[in-house]
């Protein structure tokens, strides 16, 4: 039982619909608090709008609230509970630290006498009302920048003539950033200004003088009542101070800190967190350090919750500081929990990193046509990307690898800037690929001295990046015949992949592959064991690396794998990579189900993923975890390791759908649909061959390679014409245009970002109703698992939709249409697993728009709307362990559930707001209706069309 024996029931606040500044790691937080708490025998409640997180499932709490984040429901949920003894709500981000105040404020805790555990009020609001923090620090001797506090236009004014230019504007109370910008001239400030006075829930805004160019750092804390407190990680970011640390590049342990300042910043750390409160669990505190020999250190701002950080802290250790600040809310001391890792030492101690962690974030700009570009106080990334390797160049190599934008690392692939005064404003105004540009810029020749004059980046890291440039042309003046095996071996120590060496040797990657495998130049595997192998780890948790071989005393030469492979058969699950518009959390939540029905089949189960975020690359979910890229060369070696029984790629998304091809060719076993079903199911001219051949009726089409072609197929088909790349994700691409000049120009831009793609050019039925339907398939036997019905036209795309689960419009005849085309589909294309369909509906006739052999956007949808686990029937299916058949369905739904996206357009001011074909939410939410009736039904049907555009 818990050191607190009052504490049997709590509430757990989660963090919402997905939005720029909250992401997944909430998700991840969330989980592992409420698998804590129920160890401990609690009752758990968990209130949370998000269907698409492990956090809402039904196996999570004991009773789970998909409901919106409000005191509402809060007290409706307290009304159904009288038993809840406390809330936890460090575990849900900002959005339910806020909630947890405005429901004190309204004195909801009071009234049914519920207890705050893992954080007191004051804290929270000491470290939000950025006046009161800063007063605190002063009193303690914590060094802050000179700052004011301002909560009229008129005061502002006064601060900003009294501190001078450059300032910094935050706003209180905020979330990823928002409000906060930088002001260089006073013509910027007004505006800049009323933005934070008007973003501020409370109207306030600090204004702080701006330490430009000083170096940015982050402490991962725990506390227990007894006044322990353990460091868990130090985070130095690689931007300097200006640049949003959700937006920065990122690097453990510290690199460029020395030991006395370490120690000094420990002790402030440590010494601010105790002075905000008495309270028990995680706390992130972020400092600025000048880049001189003083070092002088300023506090920047402390959040008393888990942070986006704690998770990559998590992953970044191996010590789960969710799982463990959930244990000190309810009581235990530090020095009384095991280190889940060891499980043979205490959790009263520091972990000790012998690798090296990277963490680049992840932007989708391309979603949002004219945004601003550069990086700056405001968060707008959407999802980010860890890798880990036995030096930061390793690392830094594997994290570019991880992002998925068709790069294979730095440099060496052609496909740098080459421009000069491109290079230098794309690193005077710090910009999304600015990781890459560093490289450019050494490349061209620009000295050291004026990258570091520019970006204030530390001198050791563009040390880093100059020494990779050095290796390359070393290595280009060879051929793959003339190599040597120390230089080669170098190459991948360094993180270069072999498509990169393939460009620097010129020839092809496989040759290189070969070679490598000639020579021995193999990877081995290294366990994250929180201790540098101090203790012996009990969980396997690994990533990759090279190494040298070790000599023994008789001659026998190895090199020391720890990744030992047991002789069970075994099912790998691919990851989906960082999140991005259009593919989020939701394949997270598949992946974990297809992990857990995999090892309830009785396989032994083996995660690859690249995503610190995520539920998935936690270590005790499968039976062994590949930090590494979902990147070919990564994979295959793993498969080459562990000879899996066949490898899972319709859980992850379009990520994992994309290895596919290769692993097809190279003999691996897909596991359930083919690779050739889901390529004919990509390639949009030959599924609309096999719709043509079933009598599937589908929008009129023809399929263009060029712009004249395009114009050719337009004559024929009659404008509004809807124009689709193949293999693309969320709507890439996709565009309604509705004359010749406008065709060509897209046709024109699509081939220059996408050459040799195949485009579906077809007539865009206007005024169509859009329906979609999920489904599973043995390949003999299919059950629909849902028939969505979008509350908006045809031309949204479906994850900018609201969906309505059941439809609410569509008669007999059309439902009876969309099952038969559903069963005929899956069939025709020999689908074992799931399947996503999408439906136009126009004159009471169906028109298949397209259909994915895999996982979609609305599974986890449908599974909390109708209380049934679909992933794992689906994975069953897969394995071919059960057919459809052998499952008793039972869904269960009063009334309608609608899916509701969430955009974060307020990060982006000045983007065109409009939807269309291509998706730009970041997120979304559940809301369960009882009829038709309900008032939110009829405001969001009133509004369907409004943002439709082309």
């Amino acid at each position: 039982m818990p050191k607190n024996k009052n504490l049997k029931s709590i509430l757990i606040i989660g963090s919402g619909p997905i939005i720029i500044g909250q992401a997944c790691e909430f998700d991840y937080s969330g989980s592992q608090a409420l698998r804590s708490l129920r160890e401990d025998g609690i009752e758990t409640i968990l209130i949370n709008s998000n269907p698409a997180t492990i956090m809402t499932d039904p196996t999570m709490a004991d009773h789970v609230y998909l409901l919106p984040l409000t005191t509402k429901s809060i007290i409706k949920i307290l009304k159904e509970h009288p038993q809840i003894d406390a809330v936890l709500p460090t575990m849900g981000g900002q959005t339910a630290l806020n909630l947890c105040i405005e429901a004190d404020e309204k004195g909801i805790w009071n009234d049914f006498n519920v207890k705050l555990i893992g954080v007191d009020i004051n804290a929270i609001n000491i470290t939000e009302d950025r006046e009161e923090f800063r007063e605190l620090m002063l009193k303690i001797g914590i060094p802050m920048a000179p700052q004011a506090t301002a909560n009229s236009y008129l005061k502002g004014k006064e601060i900003a003539q009294e501190f001078g230019f450059p300032l910094v504007i935050r706003a209180s109370y905020t979330l990823g950033g928002e409000g906060a910008s930088f002001v260089h001239t006073e013509d910027q400030f007004d505006e800049l200004l009323t933005r934070g006075l008007e973003v501020s829930p409370i109207h306030e805004v600090m204004i702080d003088k701006a330490l430009i160019g000083w170096k940015e750092y982050e402490l991962e804390l725990l506390r227990d009542k007894n006044d322990n407190v353990v460091i868990i990680c130090t985070i130095e970011n690689m931007d300097p101070m200006g640049i949003h640390t959700g937006d920065s590049i990122t690097i453990a342990p510290a690199m460029t800190l020395s030991d006395k300042t370490y120690q000094k910043m420990r002790d402030m750390a440590i010494h601010m967190m105790r002075s905000i409160g008495d309270f028990a669990g995680g706390c992130n505190v972020q400092f600025a350090v000048s880049p001189d020999d003083k070092e002088d250190i300023i506090a920047i701002e402390i959040n008393p919750r888990v942070s986006r950080s704690s998770a990559l802290a998590s992953k970044a250790t191996g010590y789960p500081i969710a799982k463990i600040a959930a244990k000190l809310a309810i009581g235990y001391n530090l020095d009384e929990l095991s280190n889940q890792i060891t499980k043979s030492t205490s959790a009263l101690f520091e972990p000790t990193l012998d690798y090296v962690v990277v963490k680049i974030p992840r932007w989708n700009f391309d979603k949002f046509e004219g945004s601003d570009r550069t990086l700056g106080l405001q968060m707008k990334a959407v999802g980010e990307v860890m890798a880990i390797g036995r030096s930061f160049q390793e690392a830094l190599h594997k994290a570019t690898q991880s992002l998925e934008i068709k790069r294979n690392g730095l440099g060496a692939d052609g496909k740098g800037y080459k421009n000069y005064d491109q290079i230098i404003d794309k690193l005077t105004h710090a910009s999304w690929d600015r990781v890459f540009v560093i490289y450019d810029a050494i490349q061209m020749g620009i000295p050291l001295s004026r990258i570091h004059e520019i970006t204030k980046i530390d001198m050791w890291f563009l040390k880093q990046y100059e020494e990779l440039y050095h290796l390359e042309k070393e290595i280009s003046g060879y051929t793959i015949d003339t190599i040597e095996r120390d230089l080669l071996l170098e190459a991948k120590q360094k993180g270069y992949g072999d498509r990169q060496i393939a460009h620097m040797l010129k020839c092809l990657e496989s040759q290189v592959y070969k070679k490598r495998d000639e020579l021995n130049i193999k990877r081995v595997y290294k366990l994250v064991d929180t201790c540098a192998a101090e203790f012996k780890a009990q969980t396997p948790y690994y990533y990759s690396t090279f190494e040298n071989d070790i000599e023994t005393a008789n001659g026998d030469r190895y090199v020391d794998n720890e990744s030992e492979v047991s002789d069970k058969k075994k099912i790998i699950v691919l990851g989906s990579g960082p999140n991005r518009i259009g593919q989020g959390i939701e394949f997270d939540y598949c992946c974990v189900h297809g992990v857990l029905a995999a090892s309830e089949c009785g396989y032994e189960t083996i995660m690859i993923n690249c995503n610190p975020e995520t539920v998935s690359t936690d270590f005790d979910i499968s039976d062994k975890l590949y930090f590494e890229p979902v990147f070919w060369e990564h994979i295959y070696d793993i498969i080459q390791h562990e000879k899996p029984e066949g490898v899972i790629v319709q859980l992850g998304g379009q990520t994992a759908l994309k290895l596919a091809e290769k692993l097809d060719r190279y003999g691996v076993k897909i596991i359930g649909t083919t690779f050739k079903s889901l390529d004919l199911a990509e390639d949009r001219g030959s599924f609309s061959k096999l719709l043509k051949d079933n009598d599937i009726p589908y929008p009129e089409f023809d399929v263009a390679t060029n712009a004249e072609e395009a114009l050719a197929i337009a004559d024929r088909l009659d404008f509004p014409i809807l124009v689709r790349p193949s293999y693309v994700l969320g709507g890439q691409g996709m565009k309604i245009v509705i004359n010749r000049k406008e065709l060509e120009e897209h046709v024109v831009g699509l081939l220059r970002k996408m050459p040799d793609n195949k485009l579906l050019l077809d007539h865009y039925l206007d005024g169509a109703i859009e329906a979609e339907a999920d489904a599973i398939c043995d390949g003999e036997n299919v059950y629909i698992i849902g028939i969505m019905e979008h509350i908006e036209p045809c031309g949204i795309h479906s994850g900018d939709s609201n969906a309505t689960l059941p439809p609410f419009n569509l008669g007999e005849f059309v439902m009876q249409q969309i099952k038969d085309h559903t069963k005929k589909i899956a069939l025709a294309l020999n689908t074992v697993g799931l399947i996503n369909i999408q439906f136009a509906i126009k004159d009471d006739m169906v028109y298949i728009i397209e259909a994915n052999p895999r996982a979609s956007r609305t599974v986890p949808f449908i599974a909390k709307a109708y209380k049934e686990p679909y992933v794992n029937y689906a994975t069953k299916v897969m394995l071919g362990v059960n057919k459809v058949t052998d499952f008793n369905f039972n869904p269960q739904l009063e009334g309608f559930a609608i899916k509701q996206p969430v955009f974060s357009f307020n990060k982006f001011p000045n983007v065109n707001k409009k939807l269309g074909p291509e998706m730009k939410s970041t997120g979304e939410s559940i809301l369960f209706i009882d009829s038709l009736k309900d008032d939110e039904f009829y405001n969001l049907y009133s509004r369907r069309k409004m943002y439709l555009s082309k």
